[in-house]
Parts: C-alpha cells; structure tokens; sequence
C-alpha cells in the first residue's frame, strides 16, 4: 500500500515511516524541514500542511494517510497552533476524502483531556487546560468532521506522554541531570501516577488498528505504571548514580513556572507544569478487549531509553537541529537549579 506521513521528520513520523518500509510499504514523508537520517526508501516532500495545493497533490494513489504534523508545546509558537493544529489538519483531511483514501489515521493528544479524573476514557470530559490541547481538541474534531461527511473511515490516537529512540525534549533534561549525579524533582508528594507510552507501542497499535480495521477513538499508553515517585527512582537506580528524587509545593512550583513561562526563561510550556503533578492514565480496556497489548512498563521504556541516551551521550549533546522532540532543550533557568541539586 501507498502511504502518506506527514510530519514525517519527527519523532513519531520517522518511527512510522521506518515500521512501514520493513513491511515493504511505499512511503511519502511531508514536513516542513528535512532530516539527514532519512530512509532512502522514503520519498521526502519539503512543505506544510497549510499549503493546500501541495497536500492535494500528495494524495494521488495513496490508501493510508498518516497524519503527525503538529506544534508541539516545546515550540510555545501559540500564536499559530491553530493555523497548524486545526487548519492544517483540516485540510489534510479534506484533501484524504476527495482522494478516497482507505483510511485516515489522525495522531491527536491526550492534552485534549486537560486534568481529567482517572482512569480517563472516551466519557472523560475534553477540558484542556492550555492553548495546545485546544488547538489538538479543535483539529481533532475538525478531522472527525470531515471524515464522517465523506464517509472516510478515521482512526484517532491520542498518545500518552511518548518515549523512546532518539526522543530528547524535556527527556533530555532529565536524563543529563541523572547521567550528572544530579536531584531530579517531582511536584508535591509523587504520589501521583503518570502513565507514559513507548514509542514502538504506539506504532504496533496504529498498525493492529488499520489491519483489523477498526476506525474510532483510542486512547493508548502502557498497562504498568505506578506513582511518578516510584518510577523516577527506578529509573536512577537502574542508571547508578547518585541522583535522588525531591519534592517541589506543587501549587507553589506550577505558580513560578508559569511566571518563569511568561518571561521567556523556562523551557517548559503549560502542558508541562499544569500537568506534571496530577494523575493521568488511561483505561485502555476497548483496545485489549481487541486483542492488543502494550510490552512496555513505564520503567522499562524510560530505562531502555536512558541507556541508548548514554550510548550515544556524544550525539545527543550537540543536536542542535531538527523536530522539538528530536533536539536539545536549553534548560534556560533550570540551569540554576541544576546546580543546586
């Protein structure tokens, strides 16, 4: 089958595109930047989602849209996220309907959910709490609606917090500071329990659902997680160090992180901060009812993940270029409380 990524340079993009080729898949990648690690196998379109034009010349003979592209909340670019999030995907959509397309496989946000009561599922109110989960919330419906006008068959993903290979962002953070014999902090108590999702998971779940046919609405992460302060110091006993997990006032921490925001000194952005000390975790009983299960807990993800980190310590330290999720973070004024920890 003939397939369509857009997006397809970041972090998740480049995952699907390399699962679809080992299945012998042609792929088309659209982004708006191109990545020297590009497959070869991969035909790579240099381009937006918003150009129209563009993305309707895609679409010739393709069965399988994928679509990926976004601003994430690292970019802070608020100001566009609806000119990308919704209008984009709107026109990514609509373009896959007039073409036929099989189907349409629209990758969504659990921001959508904002700090919803847990386990959250498809009854759980959609109350995001910052301007990226609306621009996702209001892409998300704007695909659903020109799929069910067109008859398009839809696969919607809303992803937990992804880990794996080459994810950097705000992971890198937190892998240095451990690497660095460094205090890592939770908000509050850790207490709470985040569930994250491996990246290969997400894609084993994109392809269950396109082979079993089963378009809907699915919210996906893995099924083995505990409290955040359990996690974290799983994970620095796994990597050795001297790193310890301490507690920040979580109202106190979320306050301060929002003025550091607004003054353009934290690299954090609100989906981060707001949501960093509450539970979330999804039931994810309508996709194990179908037979699919995650292999990844939440500490062996980030433990696999931190190993590949030191592995290739020297690479990752100097990435400068590339998607928010593939490249170096400044830590800004974290740098600070780096070193007191």
């Amino acid at each position: 089958m003939k397939h369509l990524i857009t997006g397809g340079c970041g972090f998740l993009g480049m995952i699907i595109a390399d699962g679809l080729i080992k299945k012998g898949e042609e792929v088309i990648s659209l982004d708006v930047w191109a990545t020297p690690d590009q497959r070869p196998e991969v035909r790579f379109v240099l381009g937006s989602v918003t150009d129209r034009q563009l993305v309707q010349s895609l679409m010739q003979g393709v069965d399988v849209v994928h679509h990926t592209a976004a601003l994430v909340p690292l970019t802070k670019l608020d100001n566009r996220f609806h000119e990308v999030n919704v209008e984009g995907s709107r026109i990514v959509a609509e373009e896959a309907a007039r073409a036929g397309v099989r189907y349409f496989v629209h990758t969504s946000s659990s921001a959508i959910f904002g700090k919803p009561g847990c386990p959250a599922d498809n009854n759980s109110p959609l109350e995001p709490v910052e301007k990226y989960g609306v621009s996702k919330l209001e892409g998300e419906r704007a695909v659903a609606e020109v799929a069910a006008k067109h008859n398009m068959p839809l696969i919607v993903v809303r992803p937990r917090t992804l880990v794996g290979t080459g994810r950097l962002g705000i992971f890198q953070i937190l892998f240095e500071w451990i690497k660095e014999d460094r205090d890592v902090y939770v908000l509050g108590d850790g207490s709470n329990t985040i569930q994250f999702l491996h990246a290969d998971d997400l894609i084993d779940c994109y392809m269950f659902l396109c082979e079993k046919e089963k378009p809907g609405l699915y919210n996906v992460g893995t099924d083995r997680y505990e409290p955040l302060q359990e996690t974290l110091s799983a994970l620095i006993k796994h990597a050795g160090t001297k790193s310890k997990v301490r507690h920040l006032p979580k109202t106190l921490a979320v306050e301060g992180l929002g003025v550091l925001d607004k003054l353009g000194l934290s690299p954090l952005a609100p989906w981060h901060y707001k949501t960093y000390g509450e539970d979330f975790y999804f039931d994810l009983s309508p996709l194990t009812q179908l037979g699919w299960r995650p292999r990844y807990s939440n500490v062996e993800m980030l433990c696999e993940t931190y190993d590949q980190f030191i592995a290739n310590y020297e690479v990752f330290r100097n990435l400068q270029e590339g998607s928010p999720h593939r490249k170096r973070v400044k830590e800004k004024v974290l740098w600070l409380l780096k070193q007191f920890s």
